[in-house]
């Protein structure tokens, strides 16, 4: 495993103050090696034992706002909170802390796969002591609903992709997701830029960023390309968004 920042650390023991915190998982790119300080989010998932009732998400919520202003200030770190006795259900939504508010969200496939893959624990159990295990049609599987549920929505709404981090995301994404769906493997955020159906100089300037770099890209034309790519991407597996190009 990678090192880790120390916000991480200080995050686990602020978490065992509260006393109901079980485990503290890591996923996403910290997980598989590929994490880029200040650029890549940090995505840890607490088990907890019991529901995170009301009480519970307003102490959490007040817990990531003094660390987001302070040790953690622009790490990006996000976590989901599921309560062990359905941690097996994969349609139930948990109180999610990302980019600065709690909202509810799913433990998608994918996350389970990077942590019972690649994920270790900051504290308590393992991953594969809590998940089942994960094969290549999971995977698939997993891929497959990311596509033809958030980006197919995504793909109806040409507006959204003019926000330059969007679609910087929908370009590694849909590079990810193709491949998952054929392989059955996961990609990381660095080798998704090399596979991203852009133009060269569009794939350099995406690898600077992934890298720290201050890089800007034609905002209009790269929303075009991003957009494009994930409506056909998305069609490719079922789903159909009005106006896809053949």
């Amino acid at each position: 495993m990678m090192n880790r920042p120390d916000a991480v650390d200080l995050f686990a023991d602020r978490l065992d103050d509260l006393g109901w915190v079980r485990d503290l998982l890591v996923a996403g790119s910290l997980a598989t090696g590929d994490h880029r300080p200040g650029v890549s989010d940090l995505d840890l998932v607490a088990v907890t034992g019991g529901p995170v009732t009301p009480d519970r998400q307003a102490a959490l919520t007040v817990l990531h706002q003094r660390l987001d202003a302070g040790a953690a200030r622009g790490l990006k770190l996000g976590c989901v909170y599921v309560d062990e006795a359905r941690l097996a259900d994969p349609a139930v939504t948990h109180p999610t802390w990302t980019h600065g508010q709690l909202v509810h969200r799913i433990l998608s496939g994918i996350t389970r796969a990077e942590l019972v893959r690649h994920g270790f624990a900051v504290r308590g159990r393992r991953p594969g002591d809590l998940l089942a295990a994960m094969t290549d049609d999971d995977v698939r599987a997993a891929a497959r609903a990311e596509l033809t549920g958030y980006w197919a929505w995504a793909a109806r709404r040409p507006w959204i992709w003019i926000d330059p981090e969007l679609a910087d995301l929908g370009l590694t994404s849909m590079a990810r997701g193709r491949h998952a769906v054929r392989t059955g493997q996961l990609l990381t955020k660095s080798e998704a830029v090399e596979r991203a159906a852009a133009p060269e100089r569009l794939k350099a300037e995406l690898r600077a960023r992934r890298h720290g770099e201050a890089v800007v890209s034609p905002r209009w034309r790269t929303a075009w390309i991003a957009w494009n790519d994930c409506r056909r991407t998305v069609r490719s597996f079922g789903d159909r968004p009005p106006g896809a190009a053949g």
